[in-house]
């Protein structure tokens, strides 16, 4: 076994970078999800550890093995791609035993390692069944299924849940989760959904025009994310993102004026901020409350059970969105005042670059 380490990979198609110079290592039995947009290079960079696609410049190891010079076969890895890629003319069974066959395993071996990994997936009633008589979420375990088989050192997933029902994403995410907690293998999950990475991801990467912009614990990158970028992509809702002008200190922290004149006293030491410049205020609706500060009207209630989101415009026409408990909520039309909570905003300059709140002594 051992980590998977990406060294200074880059890929290019003619004039077009797709990433450049991109390093990460990533730990013997991590559960890594990239996230970003579409065609930030997540799946590419999947692909290329996969050996499906060569990398321009760049090393890849698995453990002690330099792998990316070797065929797809011999890397120790398997795929589970978005669209199943299960042969519609075999069984289930046949499926799962294919890749173990071209590579001359023992039919007793083979049919132990399909009895195994089907019993794990509860599919093991479906193993004479076709790829045509089954379901999405079915036909998703039998491709996880047909990786489980190979026992690799590491697993690619690539979007596997984009194709499923909400509620059958639900409960394949869940399953995902406990497979790893059985496999302890490394496993390495594509996605452009953020709360798969959330609940599913021991450390996400999260990826914008083929560069990392953070890796990070769920968290750690909810909590902190380290440009606006992230604060934008990591979150539902999005983080509130509010134009302020820096209004001074108080007590060595940083103080900024909204739209409106409403003053913000912060928990971001002054020191650390930029002196001059555009600066723009975040901060998350759970931390935005009805309360004494800036003024703005209810454009939009949004009731979803256990909370209600309420969007309100305020002074300069940015909007702004907020938590209320359960389903009360201010009418549309609604004139409110919103008190932002001091130790929970923070601050993005002209490049995005994030300023947190330090805890005081």
């Amino acid at each position: 076994m051992g980590g998977l380490s990406l060294r200074g990979l880059s890929k290019s198609y003619g004039s077009l970078d797709i990433m450049r110079d991109l390093s990460l290592e990533i730990a013997d039995g991590e559960f890594a999800v990239f996230l970003g947009p579409s065609g930030c290079g997540k799946s590419t960079l999947l692909r290329m550890v996969a050996g499906l696609e060569a990398p321009t410049s760049g090393e890849i190891h698995l453990g002690n093995r330099r792998i990316d010079a070797i065929a797809p076969g011999e890397r120790g890895v398997a795929m589970v791609f978005q669209n199943y890629a299960l042969y519609p003319h075999m069984t289930v069974k046949q499926n799962m035993a294919f890749g173990l066959r071209n590579v001359g395993t023992p039919r007793d071996e083979i049919a132990s390692k399909i009895a195994i990994a089907a019993k794990m997936l509860e599919i093991a009633h479906l193993l004479d069944r076709k790829p045509g008589q089954l379901s999405g979420g079915q036909r998703q375990r039998v491709a996880i299924g047909r990786a489980i088989v190979k026992q690799p050192e590491v697993f690619l997933f690539d979007e596997p849940l984009s194709n499923l029902d909400a509620a059958l994403r639900s409960r394949t995410r869940i399953e995902l989760a406990r497979l790893h907690q059985r496999v302890q293998s490394t496993m390495i999950f594509v996605t452009h959904d953020q709360v798969e990475a959330m609940t599913m991801a021991t450390r996400i990467v999260v990826m914008n025009h083929g560069r990392i912009e953070q890796v990070g614990a769920p968290m750690e990158i909810y909590r902190k994310p380290s440009t606006r970028f992230v604060a934008s992509f990591i979150g539902s809702p999005s983080m509130n993102f509010l134009p302020v002008v820096q209004a001074g200190e108080s007590d060595g922290r940083a103080l900024v004026r909204l739209a409106d004149g409403t003053v913000v006293a912060t928990e971001i030491l002054s020191a650390s901020v930029p002196r001059s410049g555009e600066m723009t205020l975040g901060v998350r609706a759970e931390h935005v409350t009805p309360g004494s500060g800036t003024a703005a009207r209810v454009d939009v209630v949004e009731r979803l059970g256990e909370r209600t989101l309420v969007y309100a415009i305020v002074d300069d026409g940015s909007t702004i969105v907020y938590d209320e408990p359960g389903d009360v909520a201010p009418a549309i039309g609604e004139h409110v005042r919103l008190s932002l909570d001091p130790a929970n905003v923070m601050l993005f300059d002209a490049a995005g670059l994030a300023y947190h709140a330090e805890p005081r002594a």
